[in-house]
């Protein structure tokens, strides 16, 4: 079996046009994701879903149970793809997921999903600091606009900024394009 992962983060419905939080340029980044996976399907690679779910029904979004909580049909996990349910920000905390990848001997994890600037920065840095060869596929990642002291920050300097981060220590932070050409490790 391969020694890579692809960790597939929170594409879920309530980040779609139609849900409660949508996110800028999801659909390009899920056209991506779809590509991505296929790819890591075709190349034996393990590939894991991350679906967050906040502990509370009255949640903002992905309320338990919720359909809006439900992983997009466009990624649904194939037979023997787990998916992990987590309440945190951060895949790895309070979850099984490490425990999954070092069973497999995992040695290389890609990023893709939502948000950049939230768990697909905090899934990244973890898995970094676990000793993860790690990889961001950047243009299979999404955000959104954020506020901070009564100025707006378009979701693509928000991406930017987070991207330039875990290029900086983290990760190697590639295309789609630049990862589906690159010959597998």
């Amino acid at each position: 079996m391969s020694k890579r992962a692809l960790l597939v983060v929170d594409l879920q419905n309530d980040y779609f046009p139609d849900g409660k939080f949508p996110l800028v340029n999801i659909g390009p980044a899920l056209d991506n994701v779809v590509r991505v996976i296929a790819d890591a399907r075709a190349r034996g690679d393990r590939i894991v879903h991350m679906r967050h779910e906040f502990p509370t029904a009255d949640a903002p979004f992905f309320a338990p149970g919720s359909e809006g909580a439900q992983i997009h049909p466009r990624v649904e996990p194939a037979q023997g793809e787990p998916v992990i349910v987590k309440n945190r920000i951060n895949a790895f905390l309070g979850t099984d997921l490490e425990q999954v990848f070092d069973a497999d001997g995992i040695e290389d994890v890609t990023v893709v999903g939502a948000m950049s600037h939230m768990c697909i920065d905090a899934a990244t840095r973890a898995a970094s600091d676990l000793g993860y060869r790690t990889t961001v596929v950047h243009d299979a990642c999404a955000t959104r606009d954020l506020e901070f002291d009564g100025q707006v920050v378009p979701a693509a300097q928000v991406h930017k900024a987070y991207m330039s981060a875990l290029a900086f220590a983290y990760a190697k932070v590639t295309t789609t394009e630049e990862y589906l050409a690159a010959p597998a490790a």
